[in-house]
């Protein structure tokens, strides 16, 4: 697989960024990512949805005091500003001309999770999604400490039912187990004293905010320092520890390069994180160039938006349907804010099962022979349930590839562009499926050359980068 074509699915979700990144060279790619803009206008489908807690709680009145219908239609329309969320954020990353940046708010909402299930406010959400994206490039430290006090974390984590005398210490232990340092780094009783500091944390109209009445004033011994800790301070006494690098590093390294990422790495990495004060850019700009002069493609697996972003732009697909593709997402288990637990999805293996694995093999059949994906379709296949041909809609497909040139040259390019490694059996079924008097002038070359992409596709390198 050419460089270029491997580090545009690395740092982005597709092959769009494969010329870019040939044309400027990867450090100024990576400088245009990091400078590229982004719209942070209130999407309309959040107007009408409750921002303030005031609106929040007259919403709740209104609820309580409703007719079992008015009650459903009120669900009903949360339920639809959450899917067009998801939307959103999937057009975003479909269409970015640098997607880099979408590419990381996905790695920090697997880092900082909060799910919309849980936390039920679309307005939060949407504030947590903003401040992963203001803040992607940004400080760690300050990232965190914004985290720590936004509405969705503290709902989501239960920190409104962290009072003075009553302690809950969800928010506390994951801010260290899963945000920061990691385990074996802290102890019990910094968790405990944590948590006595995030008491009365809870949430206001456009963050969390601390509730005189019950938040605790008392010193609190963290990490061997005393003192009336609050939010902002347990966050400056964690980062001055020791192994505070590299839970970071490795999950960064597991994110984009290697499900596994050599140890060796995450501290020579993590150990520059920290002379750089934790400042995100240096440390990509570090990682993607060093790690960009090596081999070491086929060390990670696919994650499922990749897998079908891929798809969509190989075979030159027009109207996306980013409906689909978010139902397409979630039966591979990457359904966007709404992961299974705190630890977010795993990644490696476990984005190719032997379910996901056919799953994806359906879905590139479905596509390569030119019927549209819709969220019909998509609920039927997952389910095992053939539709009737009259009930797919078709759509154009064309794969790309160049019309002067013979079987071997188009077989070359394409495994070029798709695999990073081809075994003599490949070859020899692609050159069968291909064959040596192939003529790339003929009016049916387009679906030869797509028949040899999808079993391109079936291949398990293609579900490695």
């Amino acid at each position: 697989m050419k460089k270029s074509s491997l580090w545009s699915l690395r740092l982005g979700f597709s092959g769009k960024q494969t010329s870019k990144i040939e044309k400027l060279g990867l450090e100024k790619f990576l400088k245009q990512s990091y400078n590229s803009k982004f719209d942070t206008t209130l999407p309309d489908f959040l107007q009408d949805q409750p921002k303030t807690t005031l609106e929040l709680k007259q919403v709740r009145e209104i609820i309580k005091t409703s007719d079992p219908e008015t009650k459903k239609e009120i669900q009903k329309k949360e339920n639809q500003a959450t899917a067009e969320f998801k939307k959103w954020w999937i057009a975003k990353m479909r269409t970015d001309e640098l997607p880099l940046r979408e590419n990381m708010v996905c790695f920090w909402h697997n880092h900082f999770v909060s799910t919309s299930q849980k936390v039920k406010i679309n307005y939060w959400i949407y504030q947590h999604n903003m401040i992963l994206r203001e803040n992607a490039f940004g400080n760690f430290k300050e990232l965190t400490k914004q985290i720590l006090k936004s509405n969705a974390m503290v709902r989501y984590l239960d920190n409104g039912d962290n009072k003075k005398g009553k302690v809950n210490e969800n928010l506390s232990r994951e801010l260290l187990e899963l945000f920061t340092i990691g385990i074996g780094n802290y102890t019990e009783n910094d968790i405990k004293n944590g948590a006595k500091a995030l008491a009365g944390l809870n949430v206001g109209d456009e963050g969390a905010v601390y509730r005189k009445n019950i938040e605790d004033n008392s010193d609190k011994i963290y990490f061997g320092k005393t003192g009336n800790w609050k939010a902002d301070d347990l966050v400056d006494i964690i980062f001055e520890q020791k192994n505070i690098p590299y839970l970071i590093t490795r999950k960064i390294l597991k994110w984009f390069i290697y499900d596994n990422p050599p140890e060796d790495l995450v501290v020579y990495y993590g150990d520059y994180f920290r002379k750089q004060k934790f400042e995100i850019e240096p440390l990509l700009t570090k990682i993607f160039t060093e790690e960009f002069k090596k081999e070491n493609s086929g060390n990670k697996i696919k994650n499922p938006l990749v897998y079908i972003l891929q798809l969509c732009d190989e075979l030159q697909m027009e109207n996306v349907n980013d409906a689909a593709i978010m139902a397409f997402i979630k039966q591979q288990g990457m359904d966007l804010y709404n992961q299974v637990n705190v630890k977010g999805w795993d990644g490696g293996n476990s984005w190719l099962t032997s379910q996901i694995y056919l799953q994806r093999n359906n879905t590139a059949d479905l596509l390569c022979s030119g019927k549209s994906l819709n969220r019909k379709v998509l609920k039927t296949m997952m389910n095992g349930v053939e539709k009737e041909k009259s009930e797919y809609e078709k759509t154009a497909v064309k794969v790309a590839f160049d019309s002067e040139g013979n079987n071997k040259t188009i077989i070359s390019e394409l495994s070029d562009r798709l695999l990073f490694t081809v075994s003599d059996s490949d070859q020899k079924d692609m050159e069968n499926l291909l064959k040596y008097d192939f003529d790339p002038k003929d009016p049916h070359a387009d679906f030869a050359v797509i028949r040899l992409f999808n079993y391109i596709t079936k291949l398990p390198e293609y579900q490695l980068i």
